[in-house]
C-alpha cells in the first residue's frame, strides 16, 4: 500500500500539491486581511454603541462536560495495513475526539494511543451498499465487472464506517444490533459536534474567517452553502484547498492506477488520504503565521478605529445610500419575481420537521423529570433524588437518548426548492438545529438544576415532591419561550442562507464593473474599514430582511408550530433566576448519587456520560468486544466504570498478606496427560477452585482485594478463613504450583504479538484491570460451568493424591526458611487433557 502512494505521489507531484495550496493560501490570506480590518470594525462599534439580544427565560451552562467523558467501550477495527481486524479500546473525551488504544490497559497506564479521529467532514454509516454508493462516486468505471467478493471480509454483520471525502476511512464492527445503534449514536454526535462551526466567542477572527471564505468562494463562482464548512479553521482551508485540487489529481492518477475496480478504489483512498494530510499541515502552519500577523497589526488599528469611530460610521453611511440608490429597484424586482413565491414554501419545509425536533425534546426532558418524581416518591430522600439528578444533569450530552429528537431533525427535505436556489446540501441546517436541540436541552436541565436545588433544603416527603413539581413547570414554560425564540432565530438565518446567495448570483454581475466608482467617496485613512463589497452584500440584505421577517412573524401569529410572539414575554420576566450562584451542582457528592467524587483528583476517572454496554443472553468471545469485562467474581469492579448503579467502595489492598497466603488445590486425574494446544484449551483445562486461607494478626483484619491473589482464568475464591496453626514442613506442592502458573503465564503472553502485554507496570494502580483480551470475559451472564479438574502426575506414587488431603501451607518467612531444606520436592506436574 505504501508503495502505490510513493510511485504516485513521488517528489515532483508533492511540490506541485504545495505550490498549489500555498497559491490559494495566498489569495485567501488577502481577503482576509481585509475581512479582519472590517470585523474588528464592527466589533468596536458594537462595543461602543451597545446593543444585544432579546433576554433568555432559560440559564446557561459555562461548562458542562467538565470532568466528563461521553463513552468508551471495546470494538474491532479493521487495519488496512495488513487486512485483518483487531479488539481496540475506543475513548471518546470531552472534545468528541475518538481515541483509539490497543486495549484499556494501555489507556489506564496512560500511553499514547494508537491514533486519534477527528470526525469533523466525516460521515458515519451502517449500511456497505451505502458506502460503497459514496465510493463509486469518488472512482467508477462502468465497463469494470461487479466483484461478488465484498470490499471488507467482516467480522460481524454490524458495521461501523467512518467515511471523509479526502481523508482515509475507518472501518469498525461490532456484535449486536444494540451495540450499533449506541456506538452509531456516539460517532454522530462526534461528527455533530466537530461540524457545528467556529467558536462564536470570538468576535473578530470567526466573522472575519467566515467572511473572507464566503467571498474566497464567490469569487470562484461558488455561491450558497458549504457542506464542507466544518472544523477549525485549518481543516476549512484545508478542505478550500481540495475542492480544487481533488478533481485534477484525480484525473491525472485515476487512469494509471492498476488492478481491479476495488483495488483501485482503496489505492485512491490512500493517495488521497497523503495528499489531505500534506495539505493540512501547510494550511495548519500558514492559517498560525496569519492570525500571527493580524494580531500584530490590531493596536494599530483598534486605536484609529476608537479615534475616527463617528467619521468612519458617516462615511460608511454615506456610501451605503448611493449604492442603494442604484442596487434597490432591481433588488426588489429580483425579489418579488424570483424569490417572494417561494419564501412561504421554504419556511414550511423548514418548520416541520424543526418543530417536531424541539417538541421532542420537549417530550424527553418531561419524561425524565416525571421518573425523577416517581424515582422520589418510591425510593424516597434526597439520596434517591440526588442519584436521578446525578444522571438527569447530563441528559442533553446523552447521544442515545437524544438520538429520538435528532432524528426528528433527519426527515429535512427540500426538494425542488434546493435545486432551484442551488442549495448543495441540507445537511448544514440540519446540523444546526441537532445543536440549538442540544443547546435548550442543557439550558433546561440547567435551570432546573439550580430552582430545585435552591428550594429542596430542609424539605422531605410530600413538600420535596411538590418542589419538584414546582420547578418542573416553571422550567417547561420557560422552555417554551425559549425554544420558539431559537426556532424563529433559526428560520430567519436558514431563510438568509438560502436566498441571499441567490440574489448575489443575479445581480452581483451585473453591477460589479459599477462598484469600483463607490471606492472614490471613501477616505483613504477609513479604506481598511469600509469596503465596497460587504457594503453590497449589506444593501442586498436590508432588501430581502424585511419579507424574511413577515414571513415568520405570520407563522409566530398562526402558531402552527408553537410559536409566539416575542411581545408576550419580557426580556427580564424572573429576574430572581439570575440571582443564583450559576455553578454546576454535584448531586453525588452533596446527596449520595453516583459517580461522585472522593478520592485523589489524579486517579479519579472522568464520570462517563454514556453508560457501557451489556449485552444479555450472549456468552463473551476471546478479546472481548464492546463488552465490558467485569472484575473477578466477589471482587467489586470500579465504580468509574459504572454509570448506572451504585457500587461497594474497593477495600485497601495489603500486600504483606499476599506473602502469607495459604492456598489449597482440589485435582483429580480424568483424563492421560498431554500438551495443550493453545491458551483457550488450558484456560478451559484449569478452572480450580481455591480456598484462602490467611493468618490472623492481631489487631489486623484480614482484606481481600483484586490485587492480592495472581487469579488464573476461571478461578474463584471459595472463601478466606483465618487460621493460627503453624504450617506444616512438607511445602513442595506449592513450588509445583507457582512452576504450573508461571507456564500458563508464560503462554499467554506470547498469544499476540500485536496486543498489550497482560503485566501491569509498576506504577499503574493496583485497581485498574486489564482489557487487552487476556483477561477473562464476563461471567454476568454466563452459565456456571463445573470446574475442570487439574490431574497430577506424583513421582513415587502410584496413585493421584486426594484432593481433601492436600493442602499447602506457608508460614512466615523466617520459620519457612528453616523447612526448606526438609521439604519434599516435586519433580514433574503435567495436564491432563
Amino acid at each position: 500500500m505504501g508503495d502505490v502512494v510513493s510511485t504516485h505521489l513521488d517528489e515532483r507531484r508533492r511540490q506541485i500539491i504545495t505550490a498549489h495550496t500555498g497559491k490559494v493560501l495566498t489569495e485567501f490570506r488577502k481577503v482576509y486581511e481585509q475581512q479582519y480590518a472590517v470585523a474588528l470594525f464592527n466589533s468596536v462599534r458594537f462595543e461602543i454603541e451597545g446593543g444585544g439580544n432579546v433576554q433568555t427565560q432559560l440559564l446557561h451552562r459555562k461548562d458542562p462536560l467538565q470532568d466528563k467523558s461521553i463513552f468508551s467501550g471495546d470494538l474491532f477495527q479493521y487495519l488496512e495495513e495488513n487486512k485483518k481486524w483487531r479488539n481496540r479500546f475506543i475513548y471518546v473525551a470531552d472534545s468528541y475526539n475518538i481515541s483509539v488504544y490497543d486495549s484499556r490497559l494501555a489507556y489506564e497506564r496512560g500511553l499514547n494511543p494508537r491514533g486519534i479521529i477527528n470526525c469533523a467532514g466525516y460521515k458515519a454509516l451502517t449500511s456497505m451498499d451505502e458506502y460503497m454508493d459514496l465510493l463509486n462516486s469518488c472512482i467508477s468505471d462502468p465497463k469494470a465487472k461487479p466483484e461478488s467478493s465484498p470490499f471488507l471480509k467482516c467480522a460481524s454483520s454490524f458495521l461501523l464506517i467512518l467515511w471523509h471525502p479526502y481523508a482515509r476511512h475507518r472501518y469498525f464492527s461490532v456484535r449486536t444490533e444494540k451495540e450499533q445503534k449506541k456506538w452509531l449514536a456516539v460517532f454522530q454526535d462526534c461528527v455533530r459536534h466537530a461540524n457545528n462551526g467556529l467558536s462564536e466567542e470570538n468576535k473578530v477572527h470567526t466573522p472575519a474567517f467566515t467572511d473572507s471564505l464566503r467571498l474566497y468562494r464567490q469569487a470562484q463562482g461558488h455561491y450558497g452553502t458549504w457542506d464542507m464548512m466544518c472544523g477549525d479553521p485549518a481543516r476549512i482551508l484545508a478542505n478550500l484547498v481540495m475542492e480544487t485540487l481533488y478533481p485534477e489529481l484525480r484525473t491525472q492518477i485515476g487512469p494509471r492506477l492498476k488492478g481491479k475496480l476495488q483495488q483501485r478504489q482503496r489505492n485512491w483512498m490512500l493517495i488521497s488520504d497523503a495528499v489531505y494530510r500534506q495539505v493540512l499541515t501547510q494550511t495548519r502552519m500558514q492559517h498560525e503565521v496569519l492570525i500571527q500577523d493580524c494580531e500584530v497589526e490590531r493596536p494599530r488599528l483598534d486605536a484609529a478605529l476608537r479615534t475616527d469611530m463617528d467619521q468612519i460610521v458617516s462615511s460608511k453611511e454615506h456610501v451605503t445610500a448611493r449604492m442603494r440608490a442604484l442596487v434597490l429597484a432591481r433588488a426588489e424586482q429580483v425579489l418579488k419575481s424570483n424569490v417572494q413565491p417561494y419564501i412561504t414554501s421554504i419556511l414550511e419545509a423548514l418548520m416541520e420537521p424543526v418543530s417536531q425536533g424541539f417538541s421532542e425534546v420537549r417530550e424527553v426532558l418531561f419524561r425524565e423529570l416525571v421518573e425523577i418524581s416517581k424515582n422520589t416518591v418510591n425510593d424516597g430522600g434526597k439520596e434517591a433524588l440526588g442519584k436521578h439528578m446525578d444522571k438527569v444533569s447530563m441528559l442533553a450530552f446523552h447521544p442515545v437518548k437524544m438520538k429520538s429528537c435528532y432524528e426528528k431533525m433527519e426527515q429535512l427535505s427540500l426538494e425542488g426548492l434546493q435545486q432551484r436556489f442551488e442549495v448543495s446540501s441540507t445537511s448544514v441546517f440540519i446540523q444546526r438545529a441537532q445543536i440549538l436541540m442540544r443547546e435548550q436541552m442543557d439550558n433546561a436541565v440547567y435551570t432546573f438544576e439550580q430552582l430545585l436545588h435552591q428550594n429542596m433544603e430542609e424539605q422531605s416527603g410530600e413538600e420535596l415532591l411538590k418542589t419538584i413539581h414546582r420547578c418542573q413547570d416553571r422550567v417547561l414554560k420557560k422552555y417554551d419561550y425559549d425554544s420558539s425564540t431559537v426556532r424563529k432565530k433559526f428560520f430567519r438565518e436558514a431563510l438568509l442562507q438560502i436566498i441571499i446567495p441567490y440574489m448575489l448570483k443575479q445581480l452581483h454581475p451585473v453591477y460589479a464593473p459599477e462598484l469600483p466608482q463607490f471606492k472614490e467617496l471613501i477616505f483613504e485613512d477609513f479604506s481598511h474599514f469600509i469596503l465596497v463589497e460587504n457594503i453590497f452584500e449589506e444593501v442586498i440584505l436590508q432588501s430581502v430582511t424585511k419579507d424574511i421577517m413577515m414571513a415568520v412573524k405570520e407563522a409566530a401569529i398562526q402558531r402552527r408550530h408553537n410559536l409566539y410572539r416575542d411581545s408576550i414575554a419580557l426580556g427580564n420576566s424572573d429576574p430572581n433566576l439570575y440571582l443564583l450562584e450559576k455553578n454546576s451542582i454535584d448531586w453525588a457528592s452533596q446527596y449520595g448519587g453516583e459517580g461522585g467524587g472522593g478520592g485523589d483528583d489524579r486517579v479519579r476517572r472522568r464520570r462517563q456520560i454514556v453508560s457501557l454496554i451489556q449485552v444479555e443472553g450472549m456468552a463473551p468471545v476471546p478479546y472481548g468486544s464492546c463488552l465490558e469485562v467485569p472484575g473477578v467474581e466477589e471482587i467489586p469492579e470500579e465504580n468509574e466504570l459504572q454509570t448506572g448503579e451504585d457500587l461497594p467502595e474497593e477495600p485497601v489492598i495489603n500486600n504483606d498478606l499476599h506473602k502469607q497466603a495459604i492456598i489449597s488445590v482440589a485435582s483429580k486425574s480424568l483424563e492421560e496427560p498431554g500438551s495443550p494446544d493453545d491458551v483457550q484449551q488450558i484456560r478451559q483445562l484449569i478452572n480450580p477452585v481455591l480456598e484462602v486461607v490467611l493468618p490472623l494478626s492481631p489487631g489486623n483484619d484480614p482484606v481481600l482485594t483484586s490485587g492480592i491473589l495472581p487469579l488464573e482464568e476461571g478461578e474463584e475464591i471459595e472463601g478466606i478463613t483465618t487460621v493460627e496453626e503453624m504450617i506444616p514442613k512438607d511445602s513442595a506442592i506449592a513450588s509445583a504450583i507457582q512452576e504450573l502458573e508461571n507456564a500458563v503465564q508464560e503462554s499467554e503472553c506470547n498469544v499476540d504479538s500485536d496486543m498489550e502485554p497482560s503485566q501491569v507496570s509498576a506504577e499503574s494502580s493496583p485497581r485498574h484491570h486489564d482489557d487487552s483480551g487476556f483477561q477473562s470475559p464476563t461471567n454476568e451472564h454466563r452459565e456456571e460451568e463445573d470446574p475442570q479438574p487439574i490431574t497430577a502426575e506424583l513421582k513415587g506414587e502410584d496413585e493421584p493424591v486426594d484432593p481433601k488431603l492436600v493442602m499447602v501451607m506457608l508460614e512466615p518467612e523466617d520459620k519457612v526458611s528453616e523447612r526448606v531444606s526438609q521439604a519434599q520436592t516435586i519433580e514433574d506436574l503435567e495436564y491432563n487433557i
